[in-house]
């Protein structure tokens, strides 16, 4: 419990100190958590048309778990319910929903030190994915019940300058990923993967003109011309099976900025194969790795964060290192 009350940024040093760290960054659940009271920020419309209620009733109430749910209503209504959390000085904080939920709960919670437990009911869940989380429900929610099988896990979070969207946790996007995600229908994406997406790239190439790109990179000026400019903290792409760069990790204090050169449908599909086989993007696309960056277009061009539509340049973000804790399997499980 001492930990957990502890709401300062120096969390990891405090653990480090009472020899709760491990080597890999993480927290043994059941050295920090004697009692757990859990509150559970539930999206009604997000994945599943039916949440599991009673399945998560019968699971806390077998392993004496005090919880509680409360509902979001609008978009932002996460991030105040997690801020809420924190006041209440809740043990856990679970985030039942989509990536779009997460992103929210991560935000409100960020620099606190109260650890959140995510539980997959969404179409992508791509943060779960990333982290080795199960995707059934029941899996996922022994790791808040079951101490040995989990730790609690560090992770680094991209902090934006718009309160409605303060934080990521995987990606945000400017210019061409918009205008795929505004043009890929949800519905479509969960029956068919990558080919929803590629489908709404296609469309989206037709309408996304080349954007010069003014950015500051760690106080560097860069200019650059692109389709699109993708600041990343995780490794998934944003779908499935996609994988942006192999080197990219969610704990390095990094930001993997890249910026898509011009490209058409033949190029488009070389992009996504590199993507599903995992390699680097190295004559598509300029990268950098960095701890800040910010990022004007001339044209002015919509952007995305986790999946969400976002709003339009210009866009600062930086890195924060070790600013939410996730709570992870101990081992990833097989697929």
């Amino acid at each position: 419990m001492v930990l957990l009350v502890d709401t300062t940024a120096n969390i990891t040093q405090t653990a480090i100190e009472c020899g709760l760290i491990h080597a890999n960054n993480c927290i043994n659940v059941k050295s920090v958590m004697a009692k757990k009271n859990v509150r559970i920020i539930l999206n009604p419309s997000a994945g599943s048309k039916n949440p599991p209620l009673r399945i998560l009733n019968n699971l806390f109430q077998k392993a004496n778990v005090e919880w509680d749910l409360v509902i979001t209503k609008d978009r932002c209504d996460g991030i105040c319910l997690a801020e809420q959390c924190i006041k209440d000085g809740v043990d856990i904080v679970a985030a039942y929903g989509g990536d779009g939920t997460v992103m929210e709960v991560a935000s409100g919670l960020h620099g606190s030190g109260i650890p959140m437990a995510i539980l997959p009911g969404g179409t992508g869940n791509i943060l779960s994915v990333e982290l080795g989380i199960p995707q059934d429900i029941q899996e996922a929610c022994a790791l808040i019940t079951d101490p040995e099988k989990s730790f609690i896990r560090s992770i680094d979070l991209g902090i934006t300058n718009d309160e409605k969207i303060p934080a990521f946790a995987l990606r945000a996007g400017v210019g061409l990923e918009a205008a795929m995600l505004e043009g890929t229908d949800r519905e479509l994406k969960e029956r068919y993967g990558i080919f929803a997406y590629i489908m709404g790239a296609t469309q989206a190439l037709h309408n996304v003109k080349e954007a010069n790109y003014h950015l500051v990179l760690d106080g560097e000026p860069v200019e650059c011309t692109g389709l699109t400019c993708l600041i990343a903290n995780a490794a998934y792409f944003g779908v499935p099976g996609l994988t942006l760069d192999p080197k990219i990790k969610i704990d390095d204090g990094l930001l993997d900025v890249f910026v898509i050169r011009k490209m058409d449908l033949v190029q488009l599909f070389s992009l996504a194969a590199n993507l599903v086989g995992g390699n680097e993007l190295k004559d598509q696309a300029l990268h950098w790795q960095v701890r800040s960056v910010s990022i004007e277009s001339d044209p002015v061009q919509s952007t995305q964060a986790d999946g969400e539509m976002w709003g339009e340049s210009p866009v600062e973000i930086k890195a924060e290192k070790d600013a939410l804790q996730v709570i992870v399997p101990k081992e990833k499980p097989s697929k």
